[in-house]
């Protein structure tokens, strides 16, 4: 009667052992890094490998766990019941439920859990091979509740098409780089924002058109072919790009693009004597494209066609503005400046909090180097979002305040908006933040 005593009271911690593996491997393996596994199994490891094809299958993974943690349980349920039956007789049931919720609940599920938590990569590489074994030991009795189950789901109307895996992955990523805000300390220069706006910005790519970030024609230095041609070349000459889109009789009708390069050979060619240039020669062929790209594509076209510069044109073939290489990278790792470059920034910070901002300033730039949230789905730049919100052209000297901040009109060219100066509003004064209201007449 001892030794079999003994024999169940060893059978039952071995149960719980069992139970305490099946519980934290269920974990690691559903918390273990995607991203981790894929590269360690792209560098060769088998236990990774094994990881990632039992996550590839999770109803099996899921049900071959969960078949095997109920069996033990069960088990050491029934076992430590019948001994304390033994023991204490029907009042034994009671101290059999108390004692085995408290083991498995400390021992099984607790303890193990937390440790697959606090190790997931470490503890899944671990348990790989023998889950393995067991999800295929298992596998003809999971793929039959896997079809009672999928049967039960199609009765109560539940589908079981899952979210677009892409889009997941894409917001999972993002999550992870805002998640990484609030656990990652700064550098003094501000190294861990830059570096997490950079990435912000590779993910946005994809879903931000071209017209956001292009020059509009409005700034776009071009060359008027019908000038004579000292004066074209003074006029390359004395600008601070390589490139130049050329055109003839309208600025509508672009004819060809101007490389320094190009222009400094023919001139070479011809001994320095501008009569003798050969205008055409000077230029390469213009390169349209739509303002519906996006900056992805537009990126992988400028790759695949090895240049730097295109012209983009709306669905009359009128000219819209211009979008390079280094506009697209700027996107990414913010403003680059060469000794060509011309540093003006367009926001310049005054002693009282507030800001004298270029109308012209993109939206975007501002947000990500101020940190704002302004939207900027049907507008580009500053001036855009005061005409979209007044709903009007606005007068020197009118104020309006939408979107946390005071706007008001400081200079105006015509109809366009050129200097604003945008003062914060206190957050108790955010009530009406998100809508326009003028201030003053």
């Amino acid at each position: 009667m001892t030794g079999d005593f003994l024999t169940e009271i060893i059978l039952f911690f071995v149960l719980l052992v069992f139970s305490a593996f099946f519980s934290g491997s269920e974990t690691a393996l559903t918390a273990a890094s995607r991203a981790r596994m894929h590269r360690m199994e792209q560098d060769g490891n088998k236990r990774a490998a094994k990881v990632n094809k039992l996550r590839e299958e999770k109803d099996r993974l899921i049900g071959g766990l969960l078949l095997g943690n109920n069996l033990v349980n069960i088990s050491a349920s029934a076992l430590a019941t019948s001994v304390m039956i033994k023991m204490f007789g029907e009042t034994g049931v009671a101290y059999a439920t108390l004692g085995v919720t408290v083991l498995v609940l400390i021992f099984a599920e607790v303890m193990p859990k937390t440790y697959a938590l606090l190790h997931p990569d470490r503890l899944a590489l671990a348990v790989a091979p023998v889950v393995s074994a067991i999800v295929y030991i298992f596998s003809p009795v999971t793929r039959e509740i896997s079809r009672l189950v999928n049967m039960v789901f199609r009765l109560c109307g539940v589908s079981k098409d899952q979210d677009d895996a892409g889009e997941a992955q894409q917001e999972e990523l993002r999550g992870a780089i805002d998640l990484l805000a609030g656990t990652e300390e700064e550098d003094d220069d501000g190294e861990g924002q830059e570096t997490r706006a950079m990435l912000r910005s590779i993910l946005d790519l994809a879903d931000v058109k071209v017209e956001k970030i292009m020059v509009h024609r409005k700034n776009v230095r071009m060359i008027n072919a019908d000038q004579p041609l000292d004066r074209i070349v003074d006029e390359v000459m004395h600008s601070s790009f390589t490139r130049l889109p050329v055109w003839r009789e309208s600025p509508d009708n672009i004819i060809g693009v101007i490389h320094t390069k190009l222009l400094l050979q023919e001139l070479r060619q011809c001994d320095g004597d501008v009569s003798k240039l050969d205008l055409a020669r000077a230029m390469m062929e213009p390169w349209f494209i739509p303002e519906s790209a996006t900056l992805f594509d537009q990126l992988q076209a400028f790759r695949r066609r090895r240049e730097h510069f295109a012209i983009m044109v709306d669905e009359y073939g009128a000219l819209i503005g211009v979008i390079t290489l280094e506009d697209i990278l700027e996107e990414i790792v913010g403003q680059i400046d060469d000794e060509h470059d011309i540093a003006v920034s367009g926001v310049k910070p005054q002693p009282d909090g507030s800001y004298i901002v270029d109308g012209k300033v993109t939206l975007r730039d501002l947000n990500r180097d101020m940190g704002w949230g302004m939207p900027d789905e049907d507008y580009s730049t500053i001036a855009g979002l005061i005409l979209y919100e007044s709903q009007r052209i606005p007068s020197v000297g009118q104020s309006f305040t939408f979107h946390g901040f005071r706007f008001d009109i400081l200079k105006k060219q015509r109809n366009q908006i050129t200097l604003v100066k945008m003062t914060p509003l206190p957050a108790d004064g955010g009530a009406d933040g998100d809508r326009m209201r003028e201030v003053g007449g």
